[in-house]
């Protein structure tokens, strides 16, 4: 069961409550001294003045033991009888914790008065004002890089990586990507842009001819029949590498080559077959769906957080990255926005109030059974114990001011009556 801790500094407010008990007590046995004292010596003739003393100790007796048993009876049974709406605290512990509860939920977490509320904080100017100020923009961007750590740490690789996958996957695989490949193509042939790679194919041709044109020959040579000269086939195979050579040559060195006209014209025609011819586009919706499916490529796909994964805590972690400079940049630029602009402030403060009276409206069942679910689970003695030893002391002025105003009351009634009766 779970009770209040009663640690040293209660056990010391008790100390304090104790010494005023003895002091609201003392008081009470004073009065009464007095009483008795006041009505001997009144019935001893020795003068009208003893009624009045006597009726104010008499009063204050009354208010002091009244009071007394008002605040006895909230913490435990005055005299230990079983008088009825006594010991309230303890015996009375859950319908407080409900009625707390159940106050809580109507006069605080209502919709009105969450929305007004934060309209009167003017929560859009004041975080405006807040962020605006760069030692509070360092502070929000450091506690978001700490959370973005955290929840990249706690996220397991296995996981995302798998659910990463599937998206990639299931994107590339709903997305037709012919025609847009068309299109990169025709504007890449428009532009020219693809003559660099034409230029680089033809100079490592060229190269690779050169450095291997022993090789070129024998292939030549190996493709001949075996009724032929040797020295035919020879010659053959020199006459063919050397026009290669000279084709490829040719086609590195003159930008205007009719080889490199026909490139352009393939490409042109490929890439216009990309965007309308069908068979073409079924072609290349097949070959992606066999890389797709291919291990090596999935394992890319899959691989990718994980390089995602670490740069990000990396950027998050150093101080002058820039991930964590754009988001103070803008944390800042927000809050000058929202410093100045009031129709900015007006969307903000809508949200928060959008925010918080649905969070009250939604939760208010869950939020008050919190008070009431806790109190409910406080052991009834601890709890009164406690409670006492925070209050008590606050409780037995009410006893000591009862004693005092008791015999104002008493004095003043009994001077009345003495006075209308002659």
């Amino acid at each position: 069961m779970v009770s209040f801790s009663y640690t040293a500094a209660d056990e010391e407010k008790s100390r304090g409550v104790r010494r005023m008990k003895a002091l609201a007590t003392a008081l009470l046995l004073a009065v009464a001294v007095v009483y008795a004292l006041a009505t001997w010596a009144r019935n001893a003739g020795w003068g009208p003045w003893t009624g009045y003393v006597a009726a104010a100790a008499e009063a204050g007796m009354v208010g002091a033991l009244a009071d007394w048993f008002a605040v006895t009876a909230l913490f435990r049974r005055p005299l230990g009888l079983p008088i009825p709406h006594t010991a309230i605290i303890p015996t009375k512990k859950d319908q407080l914790g409900a009625s707390l509860g159940q106050f809580v939920g109507e006069n605080f977490l209502s919709a009105d008065v969450v929305r007004g509320r934060l309209a009167a904080l003017g929560i859009g100017s004041r975080l405006g004002g807040w962020l605006a100020d760069p030692a509070h923009a360092d502070r929000v961007t450091a506690e978001l890089s700490t959370a973005l750590r955290g929840a990249l740490t706690v996220l397991r690789d296995s996981d995302v990586q798998a659910v990463v996958g599937e998206a990639i996957t299931r994107r590339a695989e709903a997305a037709e990507i012919a025609p847009g490949l068309g299109k990169t193509l025709e504007k890449i042939v428009a532009d020219g842009a693809h003559h660099r790679a034409v230029d680089l194919v033809c100079t490592r041709a060229h190269d690779w001819l050169v450095t291997h044109g022993e090789s070129v020959m024998d292939a030549v040579q190996g493709g001949a029949p075996g009724w032929t000269p040797r020295f035919v086939d020879k010659r053959i195979g020199e006459r063919v590498y050397k026009e290669l050579l000279r084709f490829v040559t040719e086609m590195r060195d003159m930008p205007g080559h009719p080889a490199r006209g026909a490139i352009d014209r393939f490409l042109t025609d490929f890439a216009a077959d990309l965007q309308a011819d069908t068979d073409t586009r079924a072609r290349i919706e097949r070959l992606k769906s066999d890389l797709l499916a291919r291990p090596e490529v999935q394992d890319i796909i899959a691989s990718a957080w994980s390089s995602v994964r670490n740069l990000i805590i990396a950027a998050a972690e150093d101080d002058r990255s820039q991930l964590r400079l754009r988001a103070r940049a803008s944390l800042i630029s927000l809050g000058k926005r929202l410093s100045t602009d009031a129709r900015l402030q007006s969307k903000v403060e809508g949200w928060a109030e959008d925010a918080a009276a649905y969070v009250v409206t939604t939760y208010r069942t869950e939020i008050t059974s919190l008070i009431t679910d806790t109190v409910a689970g406080w052991d009834a003695t601890q709890t009164s114990k406690k409670i006492e030893a925070n209050i008590g002391r606050d409780l037995q002025f009410i006893r000591i001011n009862g004693t005092v105003v008791g015999a104002l009351a008493g004095l003043l009634i009994y001077t009345i009556s003495h006075a209308a009766g002659g």
